[in-house]
């Protein structure tokens, strides 16, 4: 469906069964999209082995979008190029050049 499969934002919550967490990870890492993604448990530590199982920029654990200035944002696959945010936003803006002297 294309609330599934498309990048969609609002107020939309798709539900989608799976027979274990494994599953779980496959299903979303197939997405060709990455922009954020969350993990919800009371298991603090497993929350966090799953969410770096996940192929998204931002992972949340027992919350959503919550995007601060001090972070950085910003996706993979087809959810957008580079960062903001943060350091390495700030870095984004920036253009590196490299002096090399051969004496």
């Amino acid at each position: 469906m294309a609330v599934v499969d498309k990048e969609q934002f609002g107020p939309v919550l798709p539900i989608i069964a799976y027979s274990d967490v494994s599953e779980a990870v496959a299903k979303v890492n197939a997405s060709e999209n990455g922009l954020g993604g969350s993990v919800w448990g009371n298991d603090i530590a497993q929350a966090q082995q799953i969410a770096t199982q996940l192929e998204c920029g931002t992972v949340w654990i027992n919350g959503h979008a919550e995007v601060l200035p001090h972070a950085p944002f910003g996706g993979c696959k087809m959810s957008g190029f580079g960062v903001e945010f943060g350091q390495e936003g700030l870095l984004e803006y920036t253009t590196i050049q490299v002096v090399n002297i051969n004496r």
